[in-house]
């Protein structure tokens, strides 16, 4: 299937989201090796869930589909450009590529407007809408200590 091919089918998993009043109008499907390992659709609202976005989900079922934290070989179609929180994780997955059909600023026109997450990322932590507060205590550092003393760890 072309990538064209691969993006319709993720936008049909949108569409029948919004009919089924599943949650917003996004759809994402993993692929490898030329199958479908992994879909999504946004649930946000059906779950009470405001991780529940279509990448995150599809990302979600591919990994315990193919049992493995990471997506290396996968590539991932989305219905729309993926917002801050599904660009962060899909890095974490390490998926070859992405492909998406929407744009964030067609999200955005029709009210799914991620600009104000990608504005406060770049602010200093205490100066976001929703003020972030560091503090420093002399345990902070133990559990990446445990971390790289335990040789029985996964990295990732």
């Amino acid at each position: 299937m072309t990538h064209e091919g691969w993006l319709k089918e993720a936008i049909k998993l949108a569409t029948t989201s919004v009919m089924n009043n599943q949650g917003g109008p996004f759809g994402a499907i993993v692929v490898k090796n030329g199958q479908i390992v992994g879909q999504g659709n946004n649930q946000v609202t059906s779950t009470s869930d405001p991780t529940a976005h279509a990448e995150v989900v599809a990302i979600r079922n591919a990994c315990a589909n193919i049992g493995s934290h990471q997506l290396t070989g996968c590539t991932i179609y989305s219905s729309c450009e993926p917002c801050p929180m599904c660009l962060g994780a899909i890095y974490w997955s390490r998926p070859d590529k992405v492909y998406f059909a929407a744009t964030r600023l067609e999200a955005a026109a029709s009210g799914f407007d991620d600009a104000l997450i990608y504005n406060e990322i770049e602010k200093p932590p205490e100066k976001r809408i929703i003020p972030f507060h560091h503090i420093g205590l002399a345990e902070s550092k133990q559990p990446f200590d445990v971390w790289g003393s335990n040789t029985g760890r996964i990295d990732y």
